[in-house]
């Protein structure tokens, strides 16, 4: 199972917030390419990177500091936040991000999705931000009536293999995830599941290991790591990635 630091950019700096609440943030790092060079030493195989003020705001705020960020590490690097048309998600992939991730335009305008898929093909995630079973979109400020397997199996038709699926309440609260949501979700639909939200220590990654078989493919943490409740490389050993400093995990480059 892939371990994916995350990198959360809010004003130029790395943040994380609680429930995705602006007013309940902490700052990590000043300089968010000092975060993703730390995680990449420690062994990371793949990093996670949200534009907060471009999800907020509807576009890409920090694609300078994300373009600075991918020409300083050598492992895959996946960008969601505030990405809501094909112009906004060609212009990352092409500064060098390997993964765009979907979210708003998802559930507004999904016809962005199935022509990045055509485009981009296996480069497309979808984030699938839910409260309560249900999808919240504008970052998470807005809820939808629509169910989150809804969702996931409508992006299945249209190309997307790979879903990050955060359960916002459990998001910055080092609570645990909520396994049973992601059991529903990995057996209802055919793509691939990265666990969002929640995470608060080494037992979190063993109680996630047995979803595996059933498509939870990797799992994001964040506030875990900033507060050391979880060491990078003890998750990386758990889920049976890096076992020593000497390889890096490059298999989803």
């Amino acid at each position: 199972m892939l371990i994916i630091p995350a990198v959360d950019i809010r004003e130029g700096r790395c943040v994380r917030l609680v429930h995705g609440d602006p007013a309940r943030e902490t700052v990590y790092h000043e300089d968010p390419v000092e975060a993703a060079r730390r995680w990449e030493a420690e062994g990371a195989g793949r990093l996670h990177l949200v534009d907060l003020d471009g999800a907020f705001a509807g576009k890409m705020k920090n694609a300078g500091v994300i373009e600075k960020i991918v020409k300083t590490v050598s492992v895959p690097v996946q960008v969601g936040g505030g990405i809501r048309s094909i112009e906004a998600a060609a212009d990352l992939l092409d500064r060098g991000v390997s993964r765009v991730i979907i979210g708003t335009a998802a559930v507004t305008n999904p016809e962005i999705v199935a022509e990045l898929c055509r485009q981009y093909p296996g480069r497309i995630i979808v984030g699938i931000d839910a409260r309560g079973g249900r999808v919240a979109i504008r970052g998470w400020q807005e809820d939808t009536p629509l169910a989150a397997e809804s969702l996931a199996q409508q992006m299945w038709d249209l190309g997307v293999k790979e879903i990050v699926y955060t359960d916002i309440k459990r998001d910055g609260t080092l609570q645990g995830p909520n396994i049973e949501a992601l059991r529903e979700l990995a057996t209802a639909v055919p793509q691939s599941i990265i666990a969002s939200g929640g995470v608060s220590g080494p037992e979190d990654i063993r109680r996630l290991l047995p979803l595996k078989p059933l498509g939870v493919s990797g799992v994001i943490a964040g506030q875990a790591l900033y507060t050391e409740r979880l060491a990078l490389r003890e998750a990386l050993r758990i889920a049976g990635g890096m076992p020593d400093d000497s390889q890096k995990n490059n298999s989803l480059s």
